[in-house]
């Protein structure tokens, strides 16, 4: 059966697969478009079982909210080469990932992939675009916040992006866009000091003594010493406590308050690839 270039350009919108492949496919099925969709998936499962031991530390990281601002989401699409995290097709696809989750507001990254697009799930899509674009593809990376107002921020080249949710709905726009920035650029570990987990405080504090022990500070004097240490953790760490990036003669918890007295961080969601 003669496989016409129309053939092959229905074949190519379908599944976003080359021209050749779309040739390739199509003479296989004997020109049955259906059949020969299915070989490009099976292609692209083939491609993804080779390519699984391989490490997709590229990709995009994309933001976004609801309508009503109430609920946003960050999703990661990663593959191997920063020239495909680029490529505009790669990121409209990590675009309708994003899209999905907002829509759905799935539980985790799991629920995510059991998701649909077009009638398939986003994890067969995942799988198809392996075989298209012939690297690891992989939706490695799922999370959401809630709240009375939530804000994204998407770094400019899609490498890091973040999530903020406030306990209020009327927020102003460009102070809730301050604070997502202030999370991308200064990576703290927790909203305010309450929030750090134990694991964490526990190891801060036994660094601190360890320190001052090798400087040659009393036994008995660590524990106060390393409280010090703590709280400058504290302040340089957490969100509220840490110098406001625009005005650093005041915490972001003070900028805050002189917006609205009652106005605060409730969580926030912040991810980068390699950094």
């Amino acid at each position: 059966m003669a496989i016409t270039a129309a053939d092959v350009m229905k074949l190519r919108k379908a599944t976003g697969a080359g021209m050749m492949d779309c040739k390739n496919a199509l003479a296989d099925a004997n020109g049955d478009f259906d059949a020969a969709v299915q070989i490009i998936r099976e292609k692209g499962k083939l491609v993804a079982n080779k390519r699984s031991d391989r490490e997709a530390s590229e990709g995009v990281v994309l933001a976004g909210v609801s309508e009503d601002n109430k609920f946003g989401a960050i999703v990661v699409l990663n593959c191997e080469t920063d020239f495909v995290a680029k490529n505009e097709d790669f990121v409209s696809k990590t675009k309708a990932f994003l899209d999905v989750a907002i829509a759905n507001q799935p539980a985790d990254l799991e629920a995510l992939k059991a998701l649909e697009v077009d009638g398939r799930t986003i994890e067969s899509h995942v799988t198809e675009q392996s075989g298209v674009i012939g690297e690891k593809i992989e939706l490695s990376f799922y999370a959401k916040v809630e709240a009375e107002a939530v804000v994204p921020y998407i770094h400019p080249g899609n490498k890091l992006a973040t999530l903020v949710g406030f306990n209020q709905g009327t927020v102003e726009a460009q102070v809730m866009r301050d604070v997502a920035m202030q999370v991308a650029a200064m990576s703290p570990v927790a909203v305010d000091k309450d929030n750090v987990a134990p694991e964490v405080v526990a190891k801060e504090l036994e660094i601190a003594k360890e320190k001052f022990r090798q400087e040659g500070k009393p036994e008995a004097m660590l524990d106060k010493i390393a409280q010090g240490s703590l709280n400058k953790f504290f302040k340089e760490n957490t969100l509220l406590n840490q110098a406001f990036v625009k005005d650093n003669k005041q915490t972001v918890k003070e900028y805050l308050q002189s917006v609205d007295k009652g106005l605060t961080v409730t969580e926030f969601v912040r991810f980068a690839l390699a950094e």
